[in-house]
């Protein structure tokens, strides 16, 4: 999964519903090496269905469709990948490029790793700077993968699906807000699974 860059005066983020906090267990941290202030470990669980997914994504494109229209989508692997063909298909959009950035590790962020960069035809139709390039990507979280695809590409159109506090003012479209200790499961990465009730013993 992945998340940001310097702040977006004009940006047109829609807050649509306050998703329901699923309790979750808390994560594991070391006493040897506890976890930077900056990042707490996420305590809600949040898993999103492939249905509810489809629709927050066309969503989306329907706020993006005012804010066009643009020449090319970049894509930020391997979470934009779903919504940017979801929007791609809506806007009818037929040149997608992508940015490989590796960051999170299944539950965990790490060190930010550039797999790929934009590609020169790409950048090309961007003016060098972005400007009429939509960047997709599923989720903006504490923003070091927005603010790294944000250099690279300045003027470019910023948008997700969801997007947590210490991400939100990096992007410049998004659609439902999480709280920032909440860990969304995205359908991709889920199975169908027995679930215990919320209260011990009501099973």
């Amino acid at each position: 999964m992945p998340s940001p860059r310097g702040s977006i005066s004009s940006s047109t983020c829609v807050r649509r519903r306050q998703p329901l906090s699923f309790p979750g267990e808390s994560m594991a941290q070391s006493r040897q090496q506890p976890q930077p202030e900056s990042q707490p470990q996420p305590q809600k669980a949040f898993p999103v269905s492939w249905d509810q997914f489809h629709r927050d994504a066309r969503a989306l494109a329907w706020r993006l469709a005012a804010a066009g229209p643009f020449t090319a989508i970049v894509a930020i692997t391997r979470g934009g990948l779903v919504p940017a063909a979801i929007v791609a298909r809506e806007l009818g959009v037929r040149i997608i490029d992508t940015v490989c950035v590796a960051s999170y590790d299944h539950t965990s962020q790490g060190e930010l790793k550039v797999l790929k960069g934009i590609s020169a035809d790409t950048a090309k139709l961007g003016g060098g700077t972005g400007k009429g390039l939509l960047i997709v990507d599923d989720l903006v979280d504490t923003g070091k993968t927005g603010r790294l695809v944000r250099q690279m590409m300045p003027d470019a159109h910023f948008a997700t699906v969801y997007a947590k506090p210490q991400g939100r003012p990096l992007v410049d479209t998004f659609i439902t807000e999480v709280s920032q200790d909440t860990w969304i499961f995205f359908p991709w990465d889920t199975a169908l699974s027995f679930q215990p009730p919320i209260r011990d013993g009501a099973a």
